[in-house]
């Protein structure tokens, strides 16, 4: 048997199976960006409103009013920042005389799309957790757990997708998440106590 036809099949199966997960980076950055800055802004600005407004209205509508502005946010945030991406590799592709192959370049539509999508999924979950919950604590401690199990997915599924450690990756969204909510709560329940 030819030792080095077998090497070069194995070299070949290794290069096929071999993916470079540093590709997924872009996209996989702005989906989770987007959708854990989706929960985690939409359930802060939720827990301050709940903090000086108990009913469930005030807080179904502030997060709702969250949801719609960060989507747009986002959405225009990545269009603008792809496209300046679009702009850079098509000038660096003009001074190489390479000729322009558009379907391997960014689209700033798509991304822009993506990040409305992303930041919209992870904001629906605390207006789902606060909708259906009229008694103020109940809603509260629904939103804290709704938002924790997010977190804990959303942290789980980044690190899954990238190939990083789950549990470090879990506990750093979770973390930051909780510190939010936490933060909003007690400023916005301050100054609506002392009117500062």
């Amino acid at each position: 048997m030819d030792q080095s036809g077998s090497n070069t099949n194995m070299d070949i199966e290794k290069e096929s199976t071999t993916f470079d997960y540093s590709k997924r980076s872009q996209w996989l950055r702005a989906a989770v960006l987007g959708a854990n800055d989706g929960l985690v802004s939409t359930a802060s600005l939720m827990m301050g409103v709940g903090a000086v407004k108990h009913d469930v209205k005030a807080m179904i509508l502030s997060g709702f009013a969250g949801m719609v502005a960060g989507a747009c946010s986002m959405a225009i945030g990545e269009f603008v920042s792809v496209y300046s991406q679009y702009d850079i590799e098509v000038a660096q592709m003009e001074r190489d005389s390479v000729e322009i192959e558009k379907e391997k370049l960014p689209s700033p539509m798509q991304a822009a799309a993506a990040s409305a999508l992303a930041f919209s999924a992870g904001a629906i979950v605390p207006l789902l957790a606060a909708a259906f919950v009229k008694e103020y604590k109940m809603r509260i401690i629904s939103v804290v757990v709704a938002v924790t199990v997010a977190l804990m997915v959303f942290g789980w599924l980044g690190a899954a997708l990238g190939k990083a450690p789950a549990v470090r990756s879990s506990a750093r969204v979770l973390f930051g998440g909780w510190l939010a909510m936490a933060v909003t709560f007690g400023l916005t329940k301050l100054i609506g106590l002392y009117g500062l």
